[in-house]
């Protein structure tokens, strides 16, 4: 029996364990979470979001589940992970100009934010005034800046045969990416509710598979297991485990806000004022 082999059976215990734990897990969160499929994306974004009425997109009676930079930063992250783990195992950095570029990006949400935030204070001076469209924008650019170095971390961590190139190894495929972002921006900007309600799902799922991957590749390193998986089908131990982790802390700090706010609701402005003056 290979080193693979007997990698394969001591893994199996380890696959039952995390999956009974997931699901137990998944389990108490649902039960305790308010109802609805809305109910528990708003949940998933209660727990990384500030969720401001004011700075949120709306659809109907209902808010999305995170502030529009959020909203964007996770849409935005989720749509170039997915774009680039399609491409395959690639596992390289991407090029010295795009690192420029999505620093670029960094910097513009980086700057945004801290405009925002000066803005909740009257008497404090701000450059502009941040708009949702801002917010989103900037928060967009972000999340395709973070997955732009998570899914090659990914690729080079995980897999025995990962690819050395870039998943954005030519302008071509990030002018791609670029022109799907923007079209992106452009459903949630049109407010459709239909849009609105699916974006608002799939943006809470981007929360919980961003975190579900940075925690597996945590676990894959601290088990010493890089470079030992040959497939995707291999993956689901470490991406059991990393969900587990993940679902702990959106649960652990849903627990936290709501011991803190008593309410599911967002943070209100004038509340968040009145700290700062404190």
């Amino acid at each position: 029996m290979n080193e693979l082999q007997k990698s394969s059976v001591r893994e199996v215990p380890w696959l039952w364990i995390l999956l009974g734990l997931a699901i137990v897990l998944t389990g108490i969160w649902l039960a305790l979470t308010p109802e609805g499929i809305f109910g528990k994306a708003n949940a998933i974004g209660y727990s990384v979001c500030h969720q401001i009425d004011a700075r949120s997109f709306h659809f109907g009676e209902e808010k999305m589940p995170m502030c529009s930079r959020c909203t964007g930063l996770f849409l935005g992250a989720l749509l170039g992970l997915v774009y680039q783990l399609a491409r395959g195992r690639k596992g390289k950095m991407p090029s010295t100009p795009l690192m420029v570029l999505l620093g670029i990006f960094a910097l513009a949400w980086v700057i945004d934010g801290v405009n925002s935030f000066l803005m909740l204070h009257p008497t404090l001076p701000s450059l502009y005034v941040t708009q949702n469209w801002t917010r989103l924008v900037t928060g967009t650019g972000m999340g395709l800046a973070v997955a732009a170095i998570l899914a090659p971390i990914f690729n080079q961590t995980m897999y025995q045969d990962w690819e050395n190139a870039s998943p954005l190894n030519n302008w071509l495929h990030v002018v791609v990416l670029l022109s799907l972002a923007r079209f992106l921006i452009f459903l949630i900007l049109l407010e459709t509710p239909w849009i609105l309600a699916i974006l608002s799902v799939l943006s809470a799922l981007g929360v919980l598979i961003l975190l579900t991957m940075v925690y597996s590749l945590v676990l894959v390193l601290i088990f010493k297991r890089e470079n030992t998986y040959s497939d995707l089908r291999s993956l689901v131990v470490p991406l059991l485990g990393g969900y587990c982790v993940a679902l702990l802390q959106i649960g652990a700090l849903d627990l936290a806000r709501f011991l803190l706010t008593h309410s599911w609701e967002g943070f209100k402005l004038f509340s968040l004022s009145a700290i700062i003056n404190l």
